[in-house]
């Protein structure tokens, strides 16, 4: 490994719990200095003294708010001014509200899942690319969702969020590949976090993830880090959920009939009764 491999700094957003956490002690283990973000400074910090006692490494938890420009900007200065520099982004906060989309509310299910889950994924990327450019080097690695390749029911405003940090993505990952900088999207399928229970709790048919392909957290986060030491453009995980990306592209008429007809009238046959 370079030198610039072996003492990395990586960044990662939404990092108290989940993904994020699983993922500071995944890259952790590999020996890379943290910055992790988060609105909950006390759940950062309590995950930065427990790092720093497992293993060998600097670790600076920012309290962080990627709906806000004026967080991102002091957070990625706070970041530079420590380290030097930001070798790996990773662009994980987001949150979701799995709904039919008549039930939900403008501002805090629609706006806020596209400010939190895309607009951050921007702003983030905005802020580090100067000093990453200013190096010639960097990895901005986004946190997308099968979502962003198969959209299905309830999750309208997900996923369009999700397709968007996919064009985000590709567009980015062509416009600074001359700096040498890297721009990688990941789509999981099922994750077991608690926003996968919460879904499959609301749901009257109890459709979820088949447990032979669900991920978890620490499954995701070993990912990230395979992904960091050697750059691809896209990983779908599981890599078997790629077949349902094919077939969702080459076939979307069968899709649609298995969809509505397994899930959304199943799910709906009380308002179809009653003409809603």
């Amino acid at each position: 490994m370079t030198d610039r491999q072996a003492n990395r700094l990586i960044f990662i957003t939404g990092a108290s719990a989940g993904i994020g956490a699983a993922t500071a002690h995944a890259f952790g283990s590999s020996g890379d200095s943290l910055v992790l973000g988060a609105r909950s400074l006390d759940k950062l910090e309590a995950l930065a003294e427990e790092l720093e006692r497992i293993h060998p490494i600097q670790v600076l938890p920012i309290r962080l708010d990627v709906t806000d420009q004026a967080s991102v900007e002091n957070a990625v200065q706070v970041a530079i001014e420590r380290f030097g520099h930001i070798d790996v982004l990773f662009n994980n906060a987001g949150i979701g509200k799995l709904d039919w989309l008549e039930s939900m509310d403008v501002e805090s299910d629609l706006e806020r899942q596209i400010d939190v889950n895309l607009l951050g994924v921007m702003r983030m990327s905005k802020a580090v690319l100067p000093h990453m450019q200013a190096r010639r080097s960097g990895h901005i690695i986004n946190m997308a969702s099968m979502a962003g390749y198969v959209a299905t029911p309830t999750y309208t405003i997900y996923a369009a969020s999700k397709f968007g940090v996919r064009g985000f993505s590709e567009a980015l990952r062509r416009e600074v590949k001359p700096w040498g900088i890297d721009v990688s999207a990941i789509f999981p399928a099922g994750v077991r976090t608690d926003f996968a229970r919460e879904a499959v709790a609301s749901r009257k048919t109890k459709i979820t993830t088949p447990s032979s392909l669900a991920l978890t957290p620490k499954s995701v986060a070993t990912w990230v880090v395979r992904l960091a030491k050697r750059p691809r453009r896209s990983l779908v995980l599981p890599r078997i959920a790629g077949l349902a990306v094919g077939l969702n592209r080459i076939c979307p008429g069968w899709i649609d009939e298995i969809v509505v007809r397994l899930f959304v009238k199943r799910e709906r046959a009380e308002d179809l009764k009653q003409g809603n």
